[in-house]
């Protein structure tokens, strides 16, 4: 009988802040980290080595060490359980560690606990995929209709979308699955770019990564925006005049704004035709998210990476105050609570764009936005994955980008795995790269 024996948790901090990449309005120095878990198992994987399944919390830095303790608070949860069981039960698993009562306390469904219970329901998976041989996108995708709807916690979700009504979507959808896959295999997921975008990179740099970016097939590209008006709209007339007109322009406030200098910011930069404006103000605040969009149409609100849980989506869908929704396959409970998102976002027939671009989770998004293909949405019509050239070479199966497309992962699991080398020379604050640093932080 095989049995989950450890969760193994590692603080990694890469210092990103040196060059300013990831650098937006509200996060001027962010340092990726990711608070990493490895569930251990004595069981044998199908390559005969022990099996293991791998997940992290992103984080910028301080505060890191925070969701190391907030994995390690769930172990009582984990350690012990039969593998069988956990495996063959993945929502109920889910379910166990967001409902245990005292951890639930601090939350509930949010914060940092939450985004621990992700970490070890996404490293669950990922040993699932893994015992299958099979990528995470096909593991799932390869699920029937009503194991999908079994994975959701539908507590909260049923005045905006049944399980029913879900099975019903998914049982339509699967219609066209293998052609869907052909071309999934052949032409991959269309991404698009933030790497010209951060705000702490000057003009030239801007305008050289804007033009690569076209030329490497990336038919969008995204700024920061928010720090300074004047330099927005200098950075967006630079952007459109190196991209040219046909290229969709992304912009992205990072919470910046109150409702109303949302409003008037954008009336700013429309002459420059930006698609979307992302996180215009508070990611808590779904009715200033309906007022934002009433207020800039016909340019497109986007916001998700920082919205705590699927309430909290389902009232965006419900108000009808996003137009785009960004998922973050770290942020909710992990790969279920995610599942639930993506069936609420095709109920309202909202694309779903997800956030990527931290450390690893490029890696990890491409998955769900694959399965959402394949299962769920059946189109990638309007869609798009985030994605940044950043810290990829630290990952086992780094995301790969092929004609502005993510090339689909084929190696078992969910891409998490970071190198055991990277584990030991990133960890903080006693790895290699932090060991004689000045700017080691607590």
């Amino acid at each position: 009988m095989a049995n989950i024996t450890a969760l193994e948790t590692h603080d990694i901090r890469f210092p990103t802040s040196r060059e300013l990449d990831g650098s937006d309005a509200m996060n001027p120095d962010p340092d990726y980290s990711a608070a990493y878990v490895i569930l251990r198992t004595d069981a044998t994987g199908p390559d005969g080595e022990p099996l293991a399944g791998h997940g992290f919390v992103f984080t910028i830095g301080r505060g890191n060490e925070v969701c190391v303790a907030a994995l390690r608070a769930h172990e009582h949860l984990v350690v012990g359980r039969n593998l069988d069981e956990v495996l063959g039960d993945l929502g109920g698993f889910a379910r166990n560690l967001t409902g245990d009562s005292q951890l639930r306390w601090l939350g509930p469904e949010k914060g940092a606990i939450h985004m621990a219970s992700a970490a070890i329901v996404n490293a669950t998976f990922d040993l699932a995929a893994t015992a299958a041989g099979k990528p995470l996108w096909r593991f799932l995708a390869d699920l029937t209709p009503q194991q999908l709807v079994d994975l959701v916690d539908w507590r909260y979700l049923t005045d905006a979308l049944t399980p029913d009504q879900a099975l019903a979507m998914l049982t339509r959808n699967r219609a066209g699955r293998a052609e869907r896959e052909t071309l999934l295999l052949s032409r991959g997921y269309p991404a698009y770019t933030t790497t010209p975008g951060w705000l702490g990179y000057d003009d030239d740099k801007l305008v050289r990564l804007a033009e690569e970016a076209v030329a490497e097939g990336f038919t969008q590209i995204k700024l920061k925006v928010g720090g300074n008006l004047a330099d927005d709209i200098r950075r967006m007339r630079l952007a459109r005049a190196a991209v040219g007109p046909d290229i969709r322009i992304a912009v992205d406030a990072n919470q910046r704004w109150d409702v109303g200098a949302a409003i008037d910011w954008m009336r700013e930069l429309a002459p420059y035709d930006p698609y979307w404006i992302e996180e215009p103000t508070s990611p808590d605040d779904v009715l200033g998210h309906a007022a934002i969009r009433a207020g800039i149409t016909p340019i497109k609100v986007a916001t998700g990476e920082h919205v705590q849980n699927r309430i909290l989506f389902k009232q965006f869908l419900q108000a009808d105050a996003i137009d785009v929704l960004q998922l973050d396959a770290c942020r909710v409970g992990g790969v279920t609570e995610n599942i639930a998102i993506l069936l609420l976002a095709a109920h309202f027939d909202i694309p779903v764009c997800p956030h990527a671009g931290g450390v690893g989770l490029c890696e990890v998004v491409q998955h769900l936005s694959m399965f959402d293909f394949l299962a769920v949405s059946a189109t990638t019509a309007d869609r798009v994955v985030e994605y940044v050239d950043h810290l990829h070479e630290h990952f086992a199966e780094p995301a790969r980008i092929a004609d502005g497309h993510y090339v689909a992962p084929t190696a078992p699991g969910f891409s998490a795995r970071i190198l055991p080398t990277t584990l030991a020379a990133y960890a903080y604050p006693d790895g290699a790269v932090w060991a004689d640093r000045a700017e080691v932080f607590v």
